[in-house]
């Protein structure tokens, strides 16, 4: 085991090692080899480099490590792009391919390894890392993921869910043990990662195909295909007038990032988004517990971070979004680096720049979200308190405006800049229904409790998730009246603040929660409020049960936030053989219309019918299609979908018009049974058919 002197020593030859098994891999074609090697090296070793050059010191063990992570993603997607736009100059036709990109990368790795190594005197130690212990606990605590994998793996080949439920039976084990055992605070961030790869991988591991959960993953798995096999990024887009598609064409988290892994790796592109997005999403709650620690405490912090993972978001929709996954990661550690009093205000603008262009080309949303925050807390503390932070700089303010402007505007023919004044229109067109509840939609309305609920679980579930919310408010107001014994920084407080009355606005302005959906601005808040979930808990307990002691506050948090978590993963619904959404618990026994409608699941008939269209239909502007349009026809027959029709009852077909029909027309609505589908399908040809997806052709006469 190497010191940290020694480590330093020798990371020139530690890179040069890695580089060479990298090429063997990759010559002598060892996947599994080359991926676990690859990951590890791609997704760490290039941020070490930066950490070190740009001179971020002071930084603890799980800083370093994330901040490594974050500037080696930001890392591949700035060289990705380089060699892509200047490429040409050298003659590359291909420059994202396999070849051309693995030398560009591995030269730009050897060059700074060796700047770090000759430049080592000046550049300060690692920080110290403890010396691992394995324990029976540490073991257990591997096992939580490892289940989760077998359970998932084992639900496909036989449908049995057994081995989930035990996993999530395990998690919750886990987190009561962490709450009440005081001893295991060594174990926290260990946990907290555990715990998020399960959740994760017990989601994007189910089934061989992506898993769109009624989410973008299709069109994100079509920008970065379609990069993927030109081997270039096409900055201005073949449809610059699709606003849908311009702002995901504009991400590089999801067309050059995954190019670069899938090509050095050597993987398919379905099997980066089901295990590295999700590895990537999976830092996003221990960076939180890293940026919370400070203030409110190790435990707390731990307790904190499971109500952000238990919430249904992070293992759901947040697995059809990777570039938002991507985004996370970015803005925690944006957050972590201006919150940092340490760092030498020299290289935190520095990290700041390299961070913020990762955020900005990662999730145009989140960038956007994260700009409101900046620019308010700064207002607040220059303009209210009086008081400017020295963390948050104006000059920060006007690079990240600048940079995020200047790349949407120059980028995919300025759609996205297009669509957030179509987004802001909008908005304000619904101003008009301000006194109509509707408005808000239905998820608004559902958590101010003014839905009705389909069931008595349902109402159970809902008084949980009220509870959090009930807490994250009485927290609040603790923090505004100095009612609490944990004293946040001011910017802290601020930027929370901020996030509080942004969770108002998106309540009180009609139509402002569906630019995004208000299940992930909920998720994205989160970030900042959940600790006041465990603070209101514990001044519940203070306050109106005069009795804070740490044995009372555990005991509530864990009645509260079991219960909530047992509830969000369906696990309670699934044991009871009520209705559920979980996929993975219930897939086997979901009504076929929310599975392959709602949740849009794709199988393998409706993959291998969309290659087949996609091989054998010239289906420019002449195809219909059902729900596969939106789903296995985008995403595996990356066909446009301004190039399909939507078939519905409605539809008219033309003369020689091929019609393209999944599962879920064939076996579960027959053709034109109770109209649902076009009667004129009855005079249709089958020209390919393999039992769960067909192509049909209209006579020409």
């Amino acid at each position: 085991m190497f010191s940290q002197n020694q480590l330093l020593q020798h990371f020139l030859p530690i890179v040069v090692f890695l580089q060479v098994i990298m090429y063997i891999t990759l010559f002598l074609n060892l996947p599994v080899a080359m991926q676990v090697v690859g990951i590890i090296y791609l997704s760490f070793i290039p941020g070490v480099i930066f950490v070190k050059l740009i001179k971020l010191e002071n930084l603890r063990a799980l800083e370093f490590m994330l901040f490594s992570v974050g500037f080696s993603i930001a890392f591949l997607m700035i060289a990705g792009l380089i060699i892509n736009e200047f490429g040409s100059t050298i003659g590359l036709s291909f420059p994202l391919s396999t070849l051309p990109l693995s030398l560009f990368i591995n030269t730009l790795i050897i060059i700074g390894a060796a700047a770090v190594h000759l430049r080592q005197p000046k550049v300060g130690k690692l920080p110290s890392l403890s010396q691992p212990k394995f324990s029976p606990a540490l073991l257990l605590l591997i096992l939580i993921p490892v289940l989760s994998i077998v359970g998932a793996l084992f639900v496909n080949i036989t449908g049995n869910n057994s081995i989930l439920l035990i996993m999530i039976s395990a998690i919750a084990v886990v987190f009561a043990v962490g709450a009440f055992y005081e001893r295991s605070v060594g174990f926290y961030a260990f946990a907290i990662l555990m715990i998020a790869l399960a959740l994760l991988f017990h989601t994007s591991l189910i089934s061989s195909h992506i898993l769109p959960y009624g989410g973008d993953s299709p069109l994100e798995l079509y920008v970065f295909s379609e990069t993927q096999q030109s081997a270039h990024w096409n900055a201005t887009f073949a449809f610059p007038t699709d606003q849908g598609y311009g702002r995901f064409n504009a991400m590089l988290s999801i067309t050059i990032l995954p190019t670069v892994y899938a090509n050095m790796l050597g993987m398919d592109p379905t099997w980066v988004y089901k295990i590295i997005f999700p590895a990537i999403l999976a830092l996003v709650p221990v960076a939180l517990y890293v940026l919370w620690q400070p203030y409110i405490g190790k435990k707390f912090a731990f307790l904190a971070a499971f109500l952000f993972m238990a919430q249904s978001t992070f293992f759901t929709e947040m697995i059809s979004l990777g570039r938002q996954s991507i985004a996370e990661l970015f803005f925690i550690l944006l957050l972590i680096l201006l919150l940092n009093k340490q760092v030498k205000r020299e290289s935190k603008f520095v990290g700041f720049a390299i961070l913020s262009f990762g955020l900005i080309v990662s999730h145009y949303a989140l960038a956007q979200i994260f700009l409101f925050l900046i620019i308010t807390a700064w207002s607040v503390s220059v303009f209210y308190l009086k008081k400017p932070s020295f963390n948050l700089q104006l000059t920060m303010i006007i690079f990240f405006f600048v940079a995020m402007f200047g790349w949407y505007i120059y980028t995919s023919g300025s759609v996205v800049f297009d669509s957030i004044m179509t987004f802001t229109r909008y908005v304000a067109t619904q101003l008009g229904d301000f006194f109509d509840p509707a408005s808000r939609g239905t998820t608004v309305l559902t958590g101010l409790g003014l839905t009705q609920s389909p069931s008595f679980l349902n109402t159970i579930s809902r008084a949980f998730a009220y509870l959090t919310e009930l807490f994250i408010i009485v927290g609040v107001i603790a923090l505004v009246r100095r009612k609490t014994k944990v004293q946040f920084g001011r910017d802290y407080t601020v930027f929370s603040l901020v996030a509080v009355a942004f969770l108002v606005v998106l309540t009180i302005v009609p139509g402002l929660a569906n630019t995004l959906s208000m299940t992930r601005f909920y998720h994205i808040l989160l970030m900042f409020l959940a600790p006041f979930c465990i603070i209101g808990i514990w001044a519940f307990a203070k306050y109106v049960l005069k009795n804070d002691k740490k044995l009372v506050v555990s005991f509530l948090v864990v009645v509260v936030l079991i219960p909530y978590f047992l509830f969000q993963t369906n696990f309670v619904y699934e044991v009871a053989k009520s209705d559920s959404w979980s996929v993975s618990l219930s897939g086997y026994r979901m009504n076929p219309m929310r599975l392959y409608g709602d949740d849009g699941y794709i199988d393998s008939y409706s993959v291998y019918g969309a290659q087949w269209v996609s091989n054998n239909v010239p289906y420019q502007w002449n195809i219909a299609g059902d729900n596969g349009l939106f789903t296995s026809l985008t995403a595996y027959g990356l066909i446009y979908r301004g190039y399909i029709t939507g078939l519905d009852n409605t539809t008219i077909l033309r003369p020689g018009q091929y019609v393209y029909l999944s599962y879920i027309s064939i076996c579960y609505e027959p053709l034109s049974s109770n109209g649902s589908l076009p009667r004129v399908l009855n005079q249709t040809n089958v020209i390919y058919s393999n039992g769960g997806s067909e192509v049909l052709c209209t006579p020409l006469s």
